[in-house]
């Protein structure tokens, strides 16, 4: 039921989806219109015949045209979802593309990735390990321990192993008197 207002003065412009989709349209930016740029644009068409109160009524009229898909919002810009034509990009370099096959034919595999290997040549291999001797070990090579310990004057005596030395400067040897 009507109130008594619009009895009074009937409604002389289009509904706000349509004077909404006539200012994307008119203003036609790039990356959409914001919502002043809309409620400027109306109120220069439709000025005389709006009612007071006509920026909530347009704003209410944008949520709901966003709710139910007829507008995008993006950056703070209404968009008509149409206007779209080619997603932007993200970072990166683009896929090549793919050709495609002719019905028939069979696809090969695909290479694999990096450096392909070198070629294996057993009598190669061999032969360099023969002129190389015995590989050597790996890490610090190990100490040669003498079998017999020298003194200043001469021999002392063979190495026993496996007895543990004392700690410090071993004694002095010294020769005997009897001697």
């Amino acid at each position: 039921m009507a109130s008594r207002k619009d009895e009074i003065n009937p409604v002389s412009h289009p509904s706000y989806p349509e004077m909404i989709l006539a200012a994307l349209g008119s203003l036609a930016e790039k990356d959409g219109s914001n919502k002043t740029a809309i409620l400027n644009y109306i109120e220069a068409n439709y000025g005389e015949s709006l009612p007071e109160d006509h920026a909530a009524e347009l704003s209410d009229a944008l949520a709901e045209m966003k709710e139910n898909g007829q507008l995008l919002f993006l950056k703070n810009n209404y968009l008509k979802p149409d206007s779209i034509l080619t997603p932007r990009r993200g970072r990166g370099r683009p896929p090549k593309p793919k050709t495609p096959l002719v019905p028939g034919a069979v696809s090969l595999t695909p290479r694999p990735r990096g450096r392909p290997p070198k070629p294996k040549d057993p009598l190669a291999a061999a032969v360099a390990k023969a002129s190389s001797g015995l590989p050597r070990p790996r890490g610090r090579p190990k100490k040669h321990r003498p079998t017999v310990r020298t003194t200043l004057h001469g021999v002392a005596g063979p190495v026993v192993s496996g007895v543990k030395r004392g700690r410090g400067r071993p004694p002095k040897v010294r020769a005997n008197a009897a001697e």
